[in-house]
């Protein structure tokens, strides 16, 4: 129960529904009193042969309206009361894809991606099911069982009710126990459900890698132990569910049993008549569906409140990197970059340390450095994914801390090294960020990309499907149409992070030489780049190695240095001479 009062915000927020379904459940639970009360009367007349024939039709035909009344107020509370559940799912998953994209990604390598999906999809099915038919079911219950008691007592006999419900105290305490083992167990069972999600996840977008190493049969034994494990623990939650049933069913066999010989008793002794015991027996029939209820809503109550704790466990953890204020758009675009130290998480060695830098409106800033010196943990630090354990970076006058997170994101568009793409057409994979860009808008930032030419050469051009991560298209057309992406936005600050590493030197002139054209409007320009060639006209460019700038000038400059810049610069010429002669 629980539950119930975990989701008494939305039920306070949804009031008008429920107090719909409310009233609409107390009108069919009298309702359906009156059918077996006109039995028992009919009963009785007939035996005293008081009425026969034609007079009986009037009262069938009463009944008969009931009925109809009563399937019609039925349709209505669930139009009401499901539409209130459905309401529900959506909001939760509305809530739990808002908080998982504020999050930073300490909080994404903490949780994994199937563990995710899991709790986003089937505890949210879990839960939205408890607040339908679990609330159903107690309000339906509740209000059959209460009234159908009251009228037993006090219209037929009150020792016979008693006497019939004598198992009634032993089913409760049973389905109680059961109940909470249910719940452990249910729980346990949705975290196989997430293993077995995050091992699916990670076969399916891994699976070209699987079948290069021939590690099909490998991955196959893999997952049929997972799934083995997720089957156990189901069949637990089948064994405790097993036992719901079977306590009912006795119950109710048990009360009829009391009820036909305890009433027996009363008509043979003149108490109450066979009328009284037809409607008493078929009021007891209707006691049957509380019966009924009150453990199946034991069963999707504790289902829904341990899928609850998973989904709350998520959404209730706080954020990491808290947000700003400000949004100003009254300041200079000059961004300020001091860091002292940054350590991240449960790391006691800083990945960066005195990282000092300016960086002006309309510049290019490069920044390179061997494989590990802190350059993309740099890039992280400036999109806010962490905090800065000593230092701050400014934009204008203004610490990124002040500001809003969403509306310093808005500034800033990034291009990652491996370049991602949906399983949608180009077109759409380019307007990504920009769904009302107009084509020409398209075009040209795909021209500035230097992949227009490519596409166009397409089949269907930039209606194209470039399936699952964009593998209909190669690694250079993937990063082109992330940079068009990028560019479409028309950002203040353009983030490349080896984001040419897959083109041909020809390509990525053409592209470095547009992008020099298209911050001439103001707009900054970052660009990460193993390949030294992409830095030469930068204005200037800095060398990180174990997270301390080494170097720190332009291309003229760096190449007069003998250090870190000079010896890879010409080592990766000389490098391309040799392919070259090749």
């Amino acid at each position: 129960m629980r539950l119930f009062n975990q989701l008494k915000w939305y039920f306070i927020k949804e009031w008008k529904r429920y107090l719909g379904s409310i009233i609409l459940l107390i009108t069919i639970a009298f309702l359906q009193l009156v059918p077996p009360k006109i039995i028992g009367i009919l009963i009785d007349l007939i035996i005293k042969e008081k009425m026969s024939g034609i007079k009986i039709l009037p009262w069938i035909l009463i009944i008969f309206l009931i009925a109809i009344t009563v399937y019609i107020l039925r349709y209505l509370w669930r139009i009401l009361l499901f539409g209130a559940s459905y309401n529900l799912a959506t909001e939760l998953r509305v809530k739990f894809y808002s908080h998982l994209s504020n999050q930073s990604q300490i909080f994404f390598l903490k949780n994994r991606t199937g563990d995710l999906i899991a709790r986003a999809t089937n505890d949210v099915d879990r839960v939205v099911f408890a607040a339908g038919e679990g609330v159903l079911t107690l309000i339906d219950s509740s209000i059959m069982g209460l009234s159908v008691l009251v009228v037993m007592i006090t219209q037929i006999s009150w020792l016979l009710t008693i006497i019939s419900l004598i198992p009634m105290p032993i089913m409760a305490f049973l389905i109680k126990k059961y109940g909470k083992e249910l719940h452990d167990k249910f729980r346990n069972a949705q975290h196989s459900f997430s293993l077995l999600n995050n091992q699916t996840q990670e076969i399916l977008t891994s699976i070209r890698m699987i079948r290069s190493f021939g590690l099909e049969e490998n991955q196959l034994k893999k997952f049929n132990c997972i799934v083995n494990e997720a089957g156990k623990k189901n069949m637990q939650v089948a064994k405790i569910d097993a036992r719901f049933d079977p306590v009912i069913y006795l119950s109710v066999a048990f009360s009829n049993l009391l009820a036909i010989t305890a009433g027996g008793y009363l008509v043979w002794h003149d108490i109450i008549t066979i009328g009284q015991l037809t409607s008493f027996i078929m009021y007891l029939g209707l006691m049957i569906w509380p019966m009924l209820a009150l453990a199946w809503m034991f069963n999707i109550v504790e289902r829904g409140s341990a899928a609850w704790e998973r989904i709350y466990s998520i959404i209730n953890q706080k954020l990491y990197i808290e947000d700003g204020k400000k949004t100003t758009d009254n300041i200079s675009k000059i961004i300020n970059v001091h860091i002292n130290t940054f350590f991240y998480p449960k790391r006691n060695i800083p990945s960066l340390k005195k990282i000092n830098f300016t960086l002006l409106p309309g510049k290019t800033l490069g920044v390179c450095g061997p494989t590990g010196s802190g350059k993309s943990t740099l890039l992280k630090l400036i999109q806010r994914q962490f905090k800065i354990t000593e230092g701050e970076i400014t934009y204008g006058s203004i610490s990124l801390l002040q500001l809003k997170i969403n509306y310093w994101r808005s500034k800033i568009s990034v291009v990652n090294q491996t370049a991602f793409l949906f399983s949608d057409n180009i077109y759409n994979n380019i307007c990504l960020g920009k769904p009302n860009a107009s084509k020409s808008e398209i075009e040209k930032a795909a021209k500035l990309a230097d992949i227009h030419k490519d596409i166009i050469c397409l089949p269907e051009g930039y209606q194209t499907q470039v399936g699952e991560r964009g593998v209909m298209l190669s690694g250079g057309q993937k990063q082109r149409i992330s940079i068009a992406r990028a560019l479409l936005l028309n950002t203040e600050i353009l983030i490349l992070d080896d984001a040419l590493s897959a083109v041909d030197g020809n390509t990525e002139n053409n592209i470095l030489n547009n992008l020099e054209k298209w911050k001439k409007t103001g707009r900054s320009i970052i660009i990460v780049a193993h390949r030294l060639s992409g830095l030469i006209n930068a204005d200037e460019i800095i060398v990180i190695k174990k997270g301390v700038i080494i170097q720190k000038g332009n291309h003229k400059k760096l190449i007069q240095e003998k250090n870190w810049y000079q010896s890879m610069y010409y080592y990766q010429q000389s490098k391309k001479i040799e392919d070259n002669l090749k």
